[in-house]
């Protein structure tokens, strides 16, 4: 991708949760287009962030800053002086205590901080959890981002993270408002593809499982689907472009579970990929239908599904976390 510096050499901005998965692959693509990152993490020191310092560009324009977004004072001291904000950081557990506090606290104090910086933008990463859980949403209707998730229906069903999410995504759209801040959201769908990062992340074990032997059987579900890349892509877009405003979904495409394991299998038969859906009583789940037309409009080209799953595969090959069989398929 060829790299313009020149309207961006100099400007400063923030991605909070920067060793994430997600902020990783952000921080990456920012510092490829001369932008000057500043990182928020638990811990600077801590090994697991040490591959953000490897990135091209890295040693030169990237800084780490310990911050607590529980305490406002660090996140001030973080942002002070930058241009725009990129909000990725958020707990992802379905454990309704280390979910909803921490993630709505923490988006208000990014949004509060953010304001008296006067930032230029905020770019929150939310999630397609806020979007669709309703039980009224219709499989058979296109989904935009008008779509809200349903607070009660998140609470009845037990579903914390996207509780959590829906309460912190309308907290900062309060917050934003409140404060004059100029917020643009990013609702993903299970992102996936190469790792920056050393660990394993939640959405990586939803594929790896078909492939360790783990999952004998696959569930009669469907799952939308995202390549990494082009989820930090989207949130680079939407805030160099001044237009942009409100939500965007950032989806490829919905497989059955039928059909990705239909797919692992066609790349990679070498492994034990179930073959039996645990239910063989009730006909196929219809995918909900995500409309990703916002970021299409602003030029994004969506990385396809099948691809997605081939680069997530060869990535965990190649950093150790899957054993390669013997006669591998080479190509995609």
């Amino acid at each position: 991708m060829p790299t313009d510096t020149s309207s961006v050499s100099g400007e400063i901005v923030c991605v909070t949760g920067a060793g994430g998965f997600i902020a990783s692959w952000l921080v990456k693509l920012l510092l490829e287009k001369g932008y000057t990152v500043r990182g928020t993490v638990r811990n600077p020191d801590d090994p697991k962030n040490g591959h953000l310092k490897e990135l091209e560009g890295g040693k030169e324009r990237l800084t780490l800053h310990k911050v607590d977004l529980f305490d406002i004072a660090s996140i001030k001291a973080a942002l002070h002086g930058c241009h725009g904000v990129f909000h990725t950081a958020s707990p992802v557990t379905d454990n309704p205590e280390e979910m909803v506090e921490p993630a709505v606290k923490g988006t208000k104090n990014v949004i509060i901080a953010a304001a008296e910086a006067k930032v230029r933008r905020v770019v929150f990463t939310s999630s397609i959890g806020t979007v669709y859980m309703d039980p009224n949403t219709s499989r058979d209707a296109l989904v935009d981002e008008s779509f809200w998730s349903d607070l009660e229906y998140c609470k009845n069903t037990k579903n914390w993270y996207c509780y959590g999410k829906t309460v912190a995504e309308q907290a900062a759209w309060d917050v934003a408002k409140e404060r004059g801040v100029d917020l643009v959201v990013v609702n993903p769908v299970l992102v996936i593809g190469p790792l920056l990062q050393p660990t394993i992340n939640a959405s990586t074990i939803h594929i790896l499982k078909y492939l360790t032997g783990s999952a004998k059987t696959y569930v009669n579900a469907t799952q939308a689907y995202v390549h990494v890349r082009d989820v930090a892509l989207a949130h680079i877009l939407v805030y160099e472009t001044p237009s942009a405003s409100g939500r965007f979904i950032c989806a490829e495409s919905s497989l059955h579970r039928g059909e990705l394991v239909e797919i692992l299998a066609k790349f990679f038969p070498e492994y034990p990929i179930p073959t039996k859906c645990s239910d063989e009583k009730n006909p196929r789940v219809k995918p909900y239908i995500f409309s990703n037309q916002k970021l299409k409009d602003l030029g994004l080209e969506f990385t396809p599904v099948k691809q997605c799953l081939y680069d997530t595969v060869k990535n965990l090959q190649e950093n150790g976390h899957l054993p390669v069989p013997p006669k591998q398929k080479d190509s995609y």
